[in-house]
């Protein structure tokens, strides 16, 4: 494959997920500067600028050119049009056809299902349209909500590693869940 890029916008019963623009710094910023938020991401809490400078890369991920890249969509909900938050694909292996996803959701819109929404059509776009055979989830062991999430996802418990990485100036342990396409085909 020499790249990927799905046929925007990708739409749910509430959500369209679609490459991130200039226009989504206020709403991005609402979430990127709450600590409860980003807690469990790889990102620190950002100020308006760093939000700014992180859209600007973003910009440049709604497509696949190689292995290694990650898509990266912004979560707008349709009913406001409002950025609530974000989704990630990794093309992590072309010969493995292995990938990754990742979610971070404002606070506010927590506990209603849309995390999981937009978390299950990125792995429809994996499995069904880039073609992966296998997607995992890496997260903190302590979260608790994104490890249900992925469960009701369908995606299993592989792995539980202690004291895997220095994370924001801790030792952190993760789990590793994930998702096989034949069982994605046969939940289906």
């Amino acid at each position: 494959m020499t790249g990927f890029r799905p046929a925007y916008p990708l739409r749910t019963e509430r959500l369209e997920l679609r490459p991130h623009r200039m226009g989504d710094l206020d709403d991005l910023y609402a979430f990127h500067s709450r600590p409860e938020v980003v807690r469990y991401t790889p990102w620190p809490v950002r100020d308006r600028e760093e939000t700014r400078v992180a859209l600007e890369k973003k910009l440049l991920q709604g497509e696949l050119t190689e292995p290694g890249q990650w898509l990266v969509l912004a979560i707008e909900l349709l009913e406001t049009g409002t950025v609530i938050g974000e989704v990630l694909l990794k093309w992590a292996s072309e010969v493995d056809r292995q990938g990754e996803i990742g979610f971070a959701l404002h606070t506010a819109y927590q506990g209603k299902g849309l995390a999981a929404e937009a978390a299950r059509e990125m792995l429809r776009v994996g499995f069904e349209e880039l073609g992966l055979h296998r997607i995992v989830a890496v997260l903190d062991d302590r979260n608790d909500a994104s490890a249900r999430l992925l469960e009701r996802l369908g995606m299993r418990r592989e792995a539980h590693f202690i004291d895997a990485l220095q994370f924001k100036g801790e030792w952190a342990n993760e789990y590793v869940y994930a998702l096989l396409e034949d069982d994605w085909r046969d939940a289906d």
